[in-house]
């Protein structure tokens, strides 16, 4: 049996699990139909006894892949009634069979039992090393006993739990032949009591035969039929970590049956539960998927492919492997395929081609203007042609644009120390808050003549709290260039700061362009950017959020979030604790 199952890593696993199961599978259904048969022939054909209306086979003469519970109540009736025979022709009161737990070194009855109630059944067990059944178990011999009470040999067996006063024990042995039908292996695995001899008669030798002769019939039976529960619980495993796969996945007859369909694969097609056994066009109504699996069935290979399926109205993109299944005789098994979600990675390249020209343009743009200027400044040196307030003018172009340069690099290496797993090696000390919002409101408001940039305190402030003030400032003022950039029309830009119990509370304020709500959980993501009409006018790399975020919830262990509403404006808000653990937060860093 499997313990803690992974997830299968790739497709090639996926498809090897799926066929060495159903492989298994079959080889243990045939095995347990194959004993059920022999067992059902030896019992009517070797005098030992029954009904005549009795059926004289209890083997199947087909399989059924859907039913394998079918072969387990089966065999279970089989042997209940082979249990019952020994007991009918040994005159036995009593039948019990002890099967051997290898984890727990016990001998442990097990059903079914003649004679004996389910609850004395379940306490009647042993160490495998004890009394008379442990002797029998491990040295593999048969032995007989007629009176418990007077017999060394039983006195370490739970038999006064079932009034036990003679009986038989021998071993149950499986034996493994080679195709001349030589044993070539001898497997114990528990042992098969027969207890009171009715009519206050005693066991013989000829009794020890019999029960010999027949514990390999039982012997047989329990270890296929413990074989093939491992089988069918393994399988089950299997189709619970199909079920639980993030990608879809289906299994296909070679009659074009669904017969095989997991939770992820139904809500990609919109498919109902009771799905499996339809005909796979008339749940999956999709005609790329069609043809990939008609290429399967022609026996060709097909390359991963892409296709396009709107579910629960988004378009969402998915990448599909499949293949033809076969067994090691080559017999078509059917049609596997896994359906990949690749939207987001798909988003990610996108938006990684869009950073590349943004980026571009962010740098080209700063460069273009310190070139031009410092040129100009190079050309009038000789002739005198810009007085000192002109070249002050020039020169402070130069020195913002140089910062500005400064910034979109500083942003790139922290995104690239994030990515790398390095902190950005915060310095935690106390400092004053107010004076840091009011200088974060007064840079802005010299840097903006279309906006009114102020800063509204609704309780009062501590007067100083612990955390990064680099760090925090550059929250504030990476918020306050966004609620400035993305509001192109001007208005008001406020920034609100209160005390919320142990928290400091700092929103940011714009009546810009607004943010559609299937991207307010996405504008912190790296590159993010909402692309319509009104942002693709508005330059920026898709990384000021992301680093934001990071500094708000790594660096002052904060939460961040934004409330939109497109057409109005957009609330960026920061909660951090006035009193920050430094400890804690250094070692969250670390």
């Amino acid at each position: 049996m499997m313990e803690g199952r992974e997830e299968p890593q790739n497709f090639d696993e996926l498809r090897k699990q799926l066929d060495e199961t159903r492989r298994q599978l079959e080889e243990a259904k045939l095995k347990l139909q194959e004993q059920q048969s022999q067992d059902s022939d030896g019992q009517t054909t070797s005098n030992l006894g029954g009904s005549e209306g009795e059926p004289r086979s209890l083997g199947r003469t087909g399989v059924d892949s859907s039913m394998e519970v079918a072969p387990i109540n089966e065999a279970d009736v089989t042997l209940r009634r082979l249990v019952q025979r020994i007991a009918m022709i040994l005159q036995a009161e009593k039948i019990a069979i002890m099967f051997y737990d290898r984890e727990k070194g016990e001998l442990i009855g097990i059903p079914p039992a003649y004679g004996i109630d389910e609850e004395h059944l379940k306490i009647f067990r042993m160490r495998a090393t004890h009394g008379i059944s442990g002797k029998v178990f491990r040295e593999g011999e048969p032995a007989i006993f007629h009176d418990t009470s007077n017999d060394p040999r039983t006195k370490e067996d739970p038999f006064g739990l079932l009034h036990v006063q003679n009986g038989i024990t021998v071993p149950l042995v499986i034996e493994k032949r080679d195709e001349e039908n030589r044993v070539i292996d001898r497997t114990t695995i528990g042992v098969l009591h027969a207890f009171n001899k009715r009519h206050g008669e005693d066991f013989n030798d000829e009794d020890v035969r019999l029960l010999e002769r027949m514990a390999r019939n039982v012997g047989s039976i329990i270890a296929n039929l413990q074989m093939y529960r491992e089988v069918v619980e393994e399988r089950e495993e299997l189709l619970q970590t199909f079920e639980s796969l993030t990608a879809g996945l289906i299994l296909v007859s070679p009659e074009g049956r669904l017969s095989q369909m997991n939770a992820s694969a139904r809500a990609i097609f919109g498919a109902p539960a009771d799905a499996i056994g339809k005909n796979y066009r008339d749940v999956l109504k999709n005609e790329q998927v069609e043809q990939i699996f008609l290429a399967n069935q022609r026996g060709e290979e097909t390359p991963k492919t892409e296709i396009h399926v709107t579910v629960q109205n988004s378009d969402r993109i998915y990448e599909v492997q499949s293949a033809q299944v076969r067994n090691e005789e080559g017999r078509d098994l059917g049609i596997v395929a896994i359906f990949n979600d690749v939207t987001e990675m798909k988003n990610i390249d996108k938006m990684k081609s869009s950073f590349v020209a943004m980026a571009s343009h962010e740098l080209r743009t700063p460069l273009t203007a310190i070139k031009g200027f410092s040129s100009t400044l190079l050309e009038g040196i000789d002739d005198d042609l810009y007085g000192k307030e002109d070249q002050r003018e020039f020169l402070g172009i130069v020195v913002a644009e140089c910062d500005r340069l400064r910034r979109l690099i500083d942003d790139l290496l922290n995104t690239s120390r994030i990515e790398a797993g390095e902190s950005l090696r915060p310095n935690y000390s106390r400092f004053e808050l107010l004076p840091l919002l009011e200088k974060g409101v007064m840079v802005q408001q010299q840097a903006s003549t279309r906006h009114k940039v102020s800063l509204k305190v609704h309780n009062e402030l501590p007067e100083t709290i612990v955390g990064d003030q680099d760090k925090l400032d550059q929250i504030v003022t990476n918020l306050l260039n966004n609620a400035i950039k993305y509001s192109p029309n001007g208005g008001d830009v406020i920034v609100h700061a209160k005390t919320e119990g142990d928290n400091i509370l700092i929103g940011v304020q714009d009546q810009g362009l607004g943010i559609p709500k299937d991207h307010l959980n996405k504008v912190f993501e790296k590159f993010h950017r909402v692309n319509n009409e009104d942002n693709r006018k508005i330059y920026g790399t898709g990384l000021g959020l992301y680093l934001v975020k990071h500094l708000v919830e790594k660096v002052h262990m904060g939460q961040i979030w934004a409330e939109s509403e497109v057409g109005v404006g957009s609330t960026f808000y920061v909660r951090i604790p006035k009193e920050l653990d430094i400890e804690k937060a250094k070692t969250m860093n670390d």
